[in-house]
């Protein structure tokens, strides 16, 4: 009698050493059947799920701590000639990201391909950087280095994923293809401190200019900026999909 509970207790240790090792610590993961008539539904729910979980770290993906976001360079540009602006943000950390909210999913399903499309909104970034410029801002003097701020609310993105299933030892996975994604943001406050050599009425004025025109400057600074976030969500959706079946998100 102790032998067969025995052998049951292994067959069960297995059965979940095999489960965490094919989810790799993501049980909480549940899939959605490709023929339920809410998929889309249910598969928001699945990636809130996931961000939730996200929030608090998942060193199961590599990710011991989710924040800050950190990129490593940004530039800028405004107007030509030898007094046209040009700024160098660097050591960008962001925060707050973590706090994204899945409020839209579109999906087409196929046996060759798989898109999605997600909308998100996330309450308040704040970033800080070091940063460097040279020229004129309007008539202000705007050369310098020192501190950048910015607080960045009601971020509106979308994100565009394409990616193919193939098979592992009889499981399917997906392999990213193309990530693509735009943003807006409504209200923008940011500014520059602890700049060298700028006596504190150009620094109130120069602040003002920025903070006046921030839309603006966001504008010039974007295509950059999504490039980067392009590159970081593009490793991360990799990460995902490498270690986490597609069985585990959706199943026939």
């Amino acid at each position: 009698m102790r032998g067969v509970l025995l052998l049951c207790y292994a067959c069960s240790l297995l059965i979940s050493i095999q489960a965490l090792g094919r989810y790799r610590g993501l049980e909480f993961l549940e899939p959605c059947s490709r023929h339920d008539p809410k998929l889309e539904a249910c598969l928001a729910k699945t990636a809130n799920i996931l961000v939730e979980h996200f929030r608090q770290g998942l060193p199961q993906l590599g990710y011991p701590e989710v924040e800050p976001i950190i990129l490593d360079e940004l530039h800028i540009a405004l107007g030509g000639g030898p007094n046209g602006y040009r700024a160098q943000f660097k050591n960008i950390t962001a925060r707050g990201v973590s706090s994204l909210r899945i409020n839209g999913l579109r999906t087409r399903l196929s046996d060759d391909e798989v898109q999605l499309q997600l909308s998100f909104h996330i309450p308040k970034i704040r970033a800080a950087a070091r940063y460097r410029s040279s020229g004129t801002l309007i008539l202000v003097q705007a050369s310098g280095a020192g501190d950048y701020w910015g607080e960045y609310e009601g971020v509106k993105a979308k994100v565009f994923i394409r990616a193919k299933p193939f098979l592992v030892e009889s499981r399917r996975y997906l392999r990213l293809q193309q990530l693509k994604m735009d943003f807006t943001v409504e209200d923008i406050k940011m500014g520059v401190e602890n700049v060298r050599d700028t006596n504190s009425i150009l620094l109130a004025a120069l602040n003002l200019f920025i903070n006046t025109n921030s839309q603006e400057l966001l504008k010039e600074m974007k295509p950059d900026l999504r490039r980067k976030l392009v590159q970081v969500m593009s490793s991360f959706v990799e990460r995902l999909f490498a270690q986490v079946p597609y069985d585990a998100w959706v199943t026939d």
